[in-house]
C-alpha cells in the first residue's frame, strides 16, 4: 500500500498525460467524426487509418497490460493467502476481496475483449463495404463501377454488440465503486446535508 502510495503522483501522471496527448494529437489532426449509426462523434469512423492508430491498437495495448497487472495481483494475491493460511491467520476477508476482484475482471475483460474483436471486425472489411456501396449507387452518380467483386454489406448485428459492450464496461465499472462502504458514505452525506439544513 505504502509503496504504490508513494509512487501514486507518477500512475497519475500517466493516467493523465497518455489521453491528453491522444486527445490532442487526435482533434489536431481532424480525425474526429460522426457515427452515422449512433449519433455520437468517434475516432476513426470513416479512416480505417485512424481506427487502427487511435482506438485499435491502444486499447489492445491497454487491455493486455490491464490484463498482465491483473494476472500479476491474483497471483499476489494467492501468495499472500496461502502465507496467512499457514500462519493461522483469517483470510475470509481476503477471500471476498479476490471474488470480487475476479468477478469484476471477467465483467470487464470479456466486453474490453469483444468491443476489440468488433473494431477488428470493422477494420477488416471496411473497404469491401465501401466499394460494396459504390456499386450499388455507381450508376446513379454515373461513375465507373468496380468489376470483378463480390458485395458484401455489414453485419448490423456487430454494430449493436460493440455499442452495448462499451456500455457494459461502464456498468460493471459501478459495480466495483457501489460497495456497502459506498452506500454508507452516501447516507452519511445526505444525513448531514439533511440535518445541516435544519440548524
Amino acid at each position: 500500500h505504502e509503496a504504490i502510495e508513494a509512487n501514486s503522483q507518477y500512475f497519475h501522471l500517466a493516467a493523465w498525460a497518455v489521453p491528453a496527448v491522444k486527445t490532442i494529437t487526435i482533434l489536431a489532426m481532424g480525425q474526429v467524426d460522426g457515427d452515422v449509426l449512433s449519433g455520437v462523434c468517434y475516432v476513426g469512423i470513416y479512416s480505417v487509418d485512424s481506427l487502427r492508430g487511435f482506438v485499435l491498437a491502444p486499447l489492445f495495448v491497454y487491455l493486455f497490460i490491464g490484463t498482465s497487472f491483473l494476472l500479476a495481483g491474483f497471483v499476489s494475491l494467492f501468495r499472500i493467502r496461502t502465507i496467512m493460511k499457514h500462519d493461522g491467520t483469517k483470510t475470509e476477508k481476503l477471500e471476498k476481496l479476490m471474488v470480487r476482484i475476479g468477478v469484476f475482471s471477467v465483467l470487464y475483460t470479456v466486453p474490453a475483449t469483444i468491443v476489440l474483436a468488433c473494431y477488428f471486425y470493422e477494420q477488416a472489411f471496411r473497404g469491401t463495404w465501401e466499394k460494396t456501396w459504390l456499386l450499388q449507387t455507381c450508376k446513379t452518380y454515373a461513375v465507373p463501377c468496380p468489376s470483378h467483386f463480390a458485395p458484401m454489406s455489414p453485419d448490423f448485428t456487430v454494430f449493436m454488440i460493440k455499442y452495448l459492450m462499451t456500455m457494459i464496461v461502464g456498468i460493471t465499472t459501478g459495480f466495483w465503486i457501489w460497495s456497502g462502504k459506498t452506500l454508507q458514505s452516501w447516507r452519511r452525506f445526505y444525513h448531514r446535508l439533511s440535518t445541516g439544513s435544519k440548524g
